[in-house]
């Protein structure tokens, strides 16, 4: 099951990019130059958005130089280890809702100090998978089009990335033990 899964997931992209500019041409649309229009539209778009982005990276900032990351941990730790969910990805847990290439890293470096085929690597990989960058997302789309309040967005969010976590741990834990 997983070799053809495997490799499913190698053709999966390379099937997506040939079949895009052929439908296109099936249906006699301009593929460059709808390309290079909806470059043009984006500039403005992604200006609209710096302002939202460099606040959303001091605000991540801001949480993991305070120690607050640390304080969340220490909270959380009496509460994972009642359910025995492993204290190494509480980290991914609380990163990945705000900041995408913070649990990158961590990620990463639960790679380098467990390894990826490691019951931690994993849960990892599945946790980054399973989850989005809530925050980030809404603060970028958000922004784009002008939307202010957002909070039953965010609430919502952030239980679909709590609901992935622990749907990522209960299939790590029934597939790999």
């Amino acid at each position: 099951m997983v070799e053809i899964v495997s490799f499913l997931s190698k053709l999966i992209l390379p099937a997506i990019l040939a079949f895009i500019p052929l439908y296109a041409t099936f249906r006699k649309v301009p593929v460059y130059e709808s390309f290079t229009e909806g470059a043009k539209e984006g500039f403005p778009t992604a200006i609209q958005l710096i302002p939202h982005l460099v606040g959303m990276m001091v605000a991540v900032s801001i949480f993991r130089e305070t120690g607050a990351l640390h304080f969340y941990l220490r909270l959380l730790s009496p509460l994972v280890d009642g359910i025995h969910f492993p204290r190494e990805v509480i980290p991914l847990a609380i990163l990945r809702p705000i900041s995408g290439a913070g649990s990158l890293a961590f990620v990463e470096s639960i790679f380098r100090t467990y390894g990826p085929d490691s019951f931690l690597g994993r849960l990892a990989s599945t946790m980054q998978g399973s989850t989005d960058t809530t925050l980030y997302v809404l603060t970028v789309y958000f922004g784009a089009v002008g939307i202010r309040r957002t909070m039953y967005a965010v609430k919502v969010g952030l239980w679909a990335d709590l609901v992935g976590m622990l749907a990522s741990w209960f299939i790590v834990v029934m597939l790999y033990g």
